[in-house]
């Protein structure tokens, strides 16, 4: 299974560029194993609510869920994001990512929210 969490990280662009590489060999493998992929990230990430590094970070795994799924496509396999909040129920959090990486029905290149921060909100 094929979960990749993205770690905190500074704004320093070593640190970045360090987790955006940890992340592309999790997904090179799962690619070449035509295996599906989840990226995590903070939902107040993807908004740049928690600091630069982390927003480039969460931004460039979801571009990159949704590139990566373009490619499975193909081939069968999927790619996600699961972004959750502060309040998510960890449970709940790995278990949609879980999903999404075993059996994601069809669902692909798509962000799916773990929490209640988001609603009410108009989100890009």
């Amino acid at each position: 299974m094929n979960i990749f969490r993205a770690h905190d990280v500074g704004d320093d662009w070593d640190e970045v560029r360090a987790e955006l590489t940890r992340a592309f060999e999790v997904a090179r493998e799962a690619a070449r194993a035509e295996e599906s992929i989840v990226f995590m990230v903070h939902h107040d990430d993807l908004l740049g609510r928690r600091g630069p590094g982390r927003a480039m970070v969460a931004a460039g795994l979801l571009s990159a869920a949704r590139s990566a799924a373009l490619e499975g496509s193909r081939k069968g396999w999927t790619a996600n994001v699961v972004a959750f909040d502060d309040d998510a129920d960890p449970t709940h959090v790995e278990r949609w990512a879980k999903r999404l990486a075993e059996d994601p029905a069809g669902i692909t290149g798509e962000l799916l929210r773990v929490g209640v921060s988001h609603i009410g909100k108009a989100l890009p």
